[in-house]
């Protein structure tokens, strides 16, 4: 079992913002937890700030991000458990492979080098960002519409359009480029250390019906541990899209995280 008070760390991905961790951050610390959901570097406090604010994200990119939350975790008082949703999961990915970490919770996470299946709904997903080589240096948002397509897709017209109006803010469209090269790049900043034998325990979780992060990726990313001696699993839930940490369902999700860090005695 975990000891009293273990600390987490929440790390969300695009278009969400830290806050939409919240429900889980009170969730986690009930069950004994200490669970923090930082922003990524110069994110707004709130939602009405940062989409007031794009500028202040705009042009980040995947190690800016990692090393902004590499640098919170070398203040706390022992190694926490890393939860990470989407770009989230990737940085979770990252430092969990830069010894980084008790253990590793990656949720629908982005794709990684390595990682080959490029659905077509994931480009048509990934469009608003990508549609626009000049979006490099920006922030974007999405519309309800988007939104509907890469987050709401398994979800009521209602559920999703809810979700949008309250969790949405603009987001740096440069960490969308660097994954979509990552193949082409030497070293590039999607690149995990997926060989690391003595890193702590990495569950992915992906939902089947995911359009942003399609559930071969998923399945395509836990391949690249084949060769890690270090405990990695999945987890599928069926039906469910990219927004399966912030919709009504997100509590089993939640619940089976939960249950994983318990066997792995964290």
């Amino acid at each position: 079992m975990a000891e009293p008070g273990t600390p987490v760390v929440f790390i969300h991905g695009l278009w969400l913002h830290a806050t939409s961790w919240q429900p889980w951050v009170d969730h986690f610390r009930a069950a004994g937890y200490a669970p923090v959901a930082p922003g990524w570097p110069h994110e707004p406090d709130t939602v009405e700030q940062a989409r007031e604010h794009p500028e202040a994200v705009a042009d980040l990119g995947i190690d800016d991000v990692t090393e902004h939350y590499a640098a919170l975790i070398a203040g706390l008082p022992r190694p926490p458990v890393l939860v990470g949703h989407s770009f989230g999961g990737l940085i979770t990915e990252k430092l969990l492979g830069q010894g980084i970490g008790a253990a590793g919770v990656a949720i629908d996470p982005a794709q990684i080098k390595g990682v080959l299946p490029l659905p077509l709904a994931q480009l048509r997903a990934g469009l608003p960002a990508l549609g626009n080589p000049a979006n490099l240096h920006r922030s974007v948002s999405l519309t309800e519409k988007e939104f509907r397509f890469g987050f709401g897709n398994a979800l009521s017209d209602e559920e999703s359009a809810e979700l949008h109006r309250r969790w949405t803010i603009p987001s740096p469209a440069r960490p969308l480029f660097q994954a979509a090269a990552a193949n082409f790049v030497l070293h590039s900043q999607a690149q995990v250390d997926t060989h690391r034998a003595d890193r702590g325990p990495l569950l992915l979780i992906s939902g089947t019906a995911d359009h942003t992060v399609p559930d071969v990726v998923t399945r395509s990313t836990f391949k690249q541990y084949r060769d890690s001696a270090a405990v990695t699993e999945l987890k599928q839930f069926e039906g469910r899209g990219h927004s399966l940490t912030v919709d009504s369902g997100w509590r089993e999700v939640a619940d089976a995280v939960l249950g994983w860090l318990r066997e792995q005695g964290h």
